[in-house]
């Protein structure tokens, strides 16, 4: 019998490996190191711009080879950007680090939430997927708040150390991830072809099912468009914090509150599964907005007041949006379909970045 409750266990594990880390505010790090927050927006684009690139090709690799096997993949393109970010003394050699890191986003993008999702139809308890979604959203938040809030140890102990605790770590998740069992997808044995033709099949009937899905690609339009707004708010109040006169004792436990918003958000909508989609996404679309105003206060406390609300609008919204689209794709495809909203949100980034970056520039 399919033990759905290990392998539940196992990937929440994984997921608190892959997000744990002393390099959580890398922002700052680059920034300590005299890389200016152009630069850093530069670096950005770079991380997004290969999301573009391999987010749809790692999806159906997902599908057609396995998820287990390319969330492995994701832990080791981690540890080659960390071990870039390590030797690295220029933009180019950031920007590469940037690169696999965002190879080790795509691999995990689509792979993670299918696993999971397969996994509990096997078990007859698809139902609960929702609260899977909310409990891996906070853990999400939680190590990435535990992260930031380490950025005075990570500034203290100097970057290269900092990514060589990432480094530990990957190789940690790699062991939990080691012992996951396939469910779904195309590896159970039904292959009617060679590995090329599985993967044109996957990629095919992936676009064909969203030809006819227009509602499918309207949420994940609207959630990326939100999703891209509050990263972005969160990403430049790093360094924007501190321009506000706030004192360093104080960015991380800014940065954990902040966090802690997105944690508040994941639980909320849990509580209002009566709501429709249309009411949600406005009334979180709104949060969102407002901690985009407030960011333009000048005052670090109400500052940090606005990165709250935009974590929970954003993460109470991805929370619902992730289990209405789960519900609609077709196991075959599920990785790829995935990675199609995690597409759609790199386009999105890739145009908003370099342009938020110009604009808190002259704040």
């Amino acid at each position: 019998m399919f033990q759905i409750r290990k392998q539940i266990k196992r990937l929440y594990l994984s997921s608190v490996l892959g997000n744990l880390s002393l390099t959580g505010a890398w922002v700052s790090l680059l920034a300590a190191r005299g890389y200016s927050l152009m630069e850093i927006g530069i670096a950005e684009t770079v991380f997004h711009i290969t999301s573009l690139a391999f987010e749809l090709p790692s999806g159906v690799f997902a599908d057609v080879f396995g998820k287990k096997k390319m969330l492995i993949v994701s832990s080791v393109m981690r540890i080659i950007g960390s071990l870039f970010m390590i030797v690295s003394c220029n933009l180019p050699m950031v920007c590469a680090s940037i690169a696999f890191q965002a190879l080790s986003y795509n691999f995990a993008s689509g792979s993670d939430d299918a696993l999971a999702y397969d996994s509990l139809k096997l078990a007859g308890e698809e139902r609960y997927f929702e609260k899977y979604a909310s409990n891996q959203l906070i853990l999400y938040r939680l190590c990435g708040g535990i992260s930031t809030l380490c950025a005075g140890l990570a500034l203290f102990i100097g970057h290269r150390l900092a990514y060589s605790v990432d480094v530990l770590l990957s190789v940690l998740q790699i062991r939990v991830l080691a012992s996951l069992r396939e469910a779904g997808g195309r590896t159970d044995g039904r292959s009617t072809g060679g590995i090329l033709h599985e993967l044109a099949d996957c990629f095919c009937g992936s676009f064909t099912f969203l030809k006819d899905a227009r509602r499918a690609i309207g949420l994940m339009f609207c959630n990326s468009l939100v999703g891209a707004t509050d990263t972005l708010l969160l990403f430049f109040l790093q360094a924007k914090l501190p321009m506000a006169s706030m004192p360093n004792w104080a960015l991380g436990m800014a940065l954990l509150f902040m966090e802690l918003g997105g944690i508040l958000g994941s639980r909320l909508i849990l509580k209002c599964g009566g709501f429709r989609y249309r009411w949600v996404f406005f009334f979180m679309a709104l949060l969102v907005s407002a901690g985009v105003c407030l960011e333009h206060s000048g005052s670090y406390l109400v500052m940090t007041a606005g990165g709250f609300l935009a974590a929970l609008g954003d993460d109470a919204l991805q929370v619902r949006t992730n289990t209405v689209l789960q519900d609609m794709f077709p196991s075959e495809q599920r990785a790829t379909l995935i990675s199609v909203e995690s597409f759609t949100f790199s386009v999105i980034m890739v145009v908003l970045s370099p342009l938020a970056g110009v604009l808190f520039s002259r704040w």
